[in-house]
C-alpha cells in the first residue's frame, strides 16, 4: 500500500512518492490523441490536493507498477475516469471491472485506446476530431 500525494503524467498514469503507478484495468488515450489532454486534466483535476490511496497489484505494465488508487473518499480513481467517458475499461486486465460505467459512445470516441486493446493501432492520424 502506498499513500500519499501524486503528480498526473497522464489519463491513466500518476507518481507518488518517485513511484510510476499505472492505474488499474483501464486505458486512457494518449496526451496526443484525441481526448487524451481532457483525461489528464480530469484527473489532476481529481487528485489535486488529495492523498492517494495505492493499492499495488503484482503485474507490471510498461516498466510501471499497476495500481488501484483511491481517493480519501473512497471513490475508484478508474471508475471516475471511465465514467466520465475519458478512459475505457481493459477487461483483458479487468476482468470487465468498469465496463459497465462506459457511456455509450465511448468506444467510438475513444478509438485509438480501442484500437489498442484489440491489437489493432492505427497509424498516426489527427482525422478524428476531439
Amino acid at each position: 500500500m502506498l499513500r500519499g500525494k501524486c503528480w498526473v503524467i497522464d489519463g491513466d498514469t500518476i507518481v507518488i512518492d518517485n513511484i510510476r503507478l499505472r492505474l488499474a484495468g483501464i486505458d486512457a488515450p494518449e496526451l496526443d490523441h484525441p481526448w487524451g489532454q481532457r483525461s489528464k486534466w480530469a484527473l489532476v483535476q481529481l487528485c489535486k490536493g488529495q492523498t492517494i490511496t495505492a493499492r499495488i497489484r503484482p503485474e507490471l505494465s510498461y516498466d510501471r507498477v499497476v495500481a488501484e488508487c483511491f481517493l480519501p473518499d473512497g471513490r475508484d480513481l478508474a471508475a471516475e475516469l471511465v465514467s466520465a467517458g475519458l478512459a475505457l475499461d481493459w477487461p483483458k486486465f479487468s476482468g470487465g471491472k468498469y465496463q459497465h460505467l462506459e457511456p455509450p459512445d465511448a468506444r467510438r470516441r475513444l478509438w485509438r485506446a480501442e484500437a489498442r486493446q484489440r491489437g489493432r493501432m492505427p497509424p498516426n492520424s489527427r482525422s478524428m476530431p476531439e
